[in-house]
């Protein structure tokens, strides 16, 4: 893998953030990346968009110290994520790319950074996985279990190199983001797992306890943890035994 050398300056990180109609959250989202923090690490902040009929594209447009590009789907038919996230990443120039969502906050945003950087110093490493929490200020009881049980599973998964991340933060060096073709826009859902995947077969994936993000929880709360579960168990069936997803659409929550 190349090595990257973050004390040449050159060095810069691609913050894509892909959008379908987030008008409730995307201020919240785009906030914590202040002018301050995007020059102290290089960051680069990327909007691309599935073709939002709200406010998202008005509230984004109004942020012109925050984001530095962005790409609007325009074709008559619907984007999936994994279009969202590539597109996002073709117009990047970053030797790292970091996947949020747009409900993705960061638990302590300079500590994130110094940790990411501080990983990547190390040549073997090809992504970073972070643990997933739902936003404090709503969280209940059910939430905390059922985030400590994933994230543990997610560290295991990564402890016996088969790969995998949440898709609330994919964080990636370039050349391996390359590598693998990016994401599988085949796939309405399941393209994180497929690509996590993927990248564990060769590579090495790190956990990393400290990088803390949290979530919004209002898929949980419109479908409930069952269901939401067994969707993702589904499409992870579905991706590894067929390079399909089960689901041929995934339904917006706002």
């Amino acid at each position: 893998m190349q090595e990257i050398d973050f004390s040449s300056g050159n060095a810069v990180i691609s913050i894509i953030i892909p959008t379908l109609n987030e008008e409730k959250l995307i201020l919240k989202t785009l906030s914590q990346f202040t002018p301050e923090i995007k020059k102290k690490y290089s960051l680069e902040l990327i909007i691309s968009d599935g073709g939002s009929d709200d406010k998202t594209i008005e509230l984004v447009n109004g942020l012109t110290d925050v984001v530095d590009k962005i790409t609007i789907h325009n074709v008559n038919r619907k984007q999936n994520i994994s279009e969202g996230r590539n597109k996002g990443a073709q117009i990047s120039k970053g030797d790292v790319l970091i996947f949020f969502n747009a409900d993705t906050c960061i638990k302590d945003i300079e500590l994130f950074f110094s940790k990411v950087i501080e990983i990547f110093k190390s040549s073997d490493v090809s992504a970073i996985a972070c643990p997933v929490y739902v936003f404090p200020e709503e969280e209940i009881l059910i939430d905390k279990l059922f985030h400590a049980f994933y994230n543990n599973y997610t560290r295991l998964i990564n402890k016996l190199k088969l790969g995998m991340g949440r898709g609330e933060a994919h964080i990636v060096r370039r050349d391996v983001y390359l590598s693998q073709k990016g994401y599988n826009e085949k796939l309405f859902a399941g393209e994180d797992y497929d690509f996590y995947k993927r990248i564990g077969r060769n590579g090495k994936i790190k956990f990393s306890k400290d990088l803390i993000i949290f979530e919004s929880p209002r898929r949980y709360r419109k479908f409930g943890y069952f269901k939401v579960f067994m969707d993702w168990y589904l499409n992870s069936i579905y991706v590894t035994f067929f390079n399909k997803s089960s689901s041929d659409v995934w339904e917006q929550v706002r």
